[in-house]
C-alpha cells in the first residue's frame, strides 16, 4: 500500500524554503499532496491577501514539480481535505499553527503528524521576502 504524505500551505511567494520543505516531505512517502490554502482562508486567518490570488499560486506549485497532486482547499470545513485525501502521514510546516490543534482531533489515530524542520528561516520567509519587497516599492516611489 503506498504511504501518503499531506501538506498544507499558502505558498505565495514561492522560495526555496518551500522547496525544501516540500522535497522533505514528499520523502517521508510515496505520494504528496499538498493542499493550497485559498485566498478567502488567508485573507480570514491572516488579516490580509496573498499577493498572488489562488489560481496563480496553484499554478505556481504545480510548477514546482515536486507535488503528485496540488488542490485547493475547502472554503467550509478546512478539515474536509484530510478526510478526503486520507493520508497515512501529515507534513507540518515549521511555522504552521493555524488549524493544527483540531487536525489530531479529526484524522485517525494512525496517522502521523510531523513537523517539518525549517530550511535558513531568516532568509527563506515569506513575510521577510514581502516586508522586503514592500519596502522598496515604497522607497523608491517616495522621493
Amino acid at each position: 500500500m503506498k504511504k501518503k504524505v499531506l501538506a498544507f500551505g499558502t505558498f505565495d511567494i514561492l522560495h526555496n524554503g518551500h522547496s525544501f520543505a516540500l522535497k522533505t516531505a514528499k520523502k517521508l512517502g510515496d505520494h504528496l499532496t499538498v493542499i493550497l490554502a485559498r485566498d478567502a482562508t488567508i485573507f480570514k486567518v491572516k488579516g490580509e491577501k496573498p499577493i498572488f490570488n489562488e489560481k496563480t499560486r496553484l499554478k505556481n506549485l504545480k510548477q514546482l514539480n515536486i507535488a503528485d497532486k496540488v488542490r485547493l482547499g475547502n472554503l467550509g470545513n478546512k478539515y474536509q481535505v484530510v478526510i478526503d485525501e486520507k493520508p497515512n502521514i501529515i507534513a507540518l510546516g515549521y511555522d504552521q499553527k493555524f488549524f493544527v490543534d483540531d487536525l489530531k482531533k479529526v484524522v485517525d489515530k494512525n496517522v502521523q503528524i510531523i513537523r517539518l524542520k525549517f530550511h535558513k528561516p531568516n532568509i527563506y520567509k515569506s513575510s521577510k521576502i514581502r516586508s522586503k519587497l514592500y519596502d522598496k516599492k515604497n522607497s523608491c516611489c517616495h522621493h
